[in-house]
């Protein structure tokens, strides 16, 4: 049948996979990845033998019509990400989108997103929480910091680890040295790490300590 399923991946450990997205990874006709190069090393974890093909965002506007001819001939696709859900900061939402506005069925898998964990383990109140992704790195970056810094909620951002402390900076002249935040990285992997503490705090733990890995910043809300 004709459907594409979204299908969150492990964000590191392996295992952290559910068992209706392995046998929809198996059954499916087709799986696009974000980096073939990193799935397969899934599939074969699972000895999931799927055709699989790329889709990342450097094809995702060429490649999405072509996909849609082949789900209204009746192929099954499954889209995957590096790690996580597609459509949270990777690609996704495009195809989704074409898909639902030409009536073809879309089916999205609970699974791994790694800022629930760095949420919940942050100590902060996840009662009311902005999602916001990655910052702009230069327009847009002042005026999104001013609007985030007023929202009188927690916020959640991604980050790559060079531009950490740069990040870091920012929030600390935007949202105050001494706001409570958290930082985690290296997610369900054997050097996984959250340091917890105010905006300054942290900034002074990683300008002594070189990051590595996946970035997920929990900034309390200074309202």
């Amino acid at each position: 049948m004709s459907k594409l399923y979204i299908v969150p991946t492990p964000i590191g450990n392996l295992q952290d996979i559910t068992y209706r997205a392995v046998e929809i990874l198996f059954s499916v006709d087709l799986i696009l990845a974000e980096d073939t190069r990193v799935s397969k090393k899934l599939l074969a974890h699972y000895k999931i033998a799927t055709q699989m093909t790329s889709y990342h965002m450097h094809n995702e506007h060429k490649a999405t019509n072509s996909i849609l001819e082949k789900l209204k001939k009746g192929t099954s696709i499954a889209i995957i990400s590096d790690a996580g859900t597609p459509g949270i900061s990777d690609p996704g939402f495009l195809l989704i989108r074409s898909c639902i506005e030409n009536e073809i069925p879309v089916e999205c898998l609970p699974g791994a997103t790694a800022f629930v964990p760095a949420l919940i383990n942050s100590g902060i109140p996840s009662d009311r929480f902005l999602f916001e992704g990655f910052l702009p790195h230069k327009k847009g970056r002042t005026k999104k910091l001013t609007q985030l810094s007023t929202e009188g909620k927690t916020v959640v951002l991604y980050e790559s680890p060079h531009r950490l402390i740069k990040t870091l900076e920012d929030l600390c002249k935007y949202f105050g040295e001494e706001t409570k935040a958290s930082v985690s990285r290296e997610l369900t992997k054997i050097h996984e790490e959250t340091i917890r503490g105010t905006l300054k705090s942290i900034k002074h733990y990683y300008s002594k300590k070189k990051p590595k890995g996946e970035i997920v910043i929990v900034i309390a809300s200074n309202n």
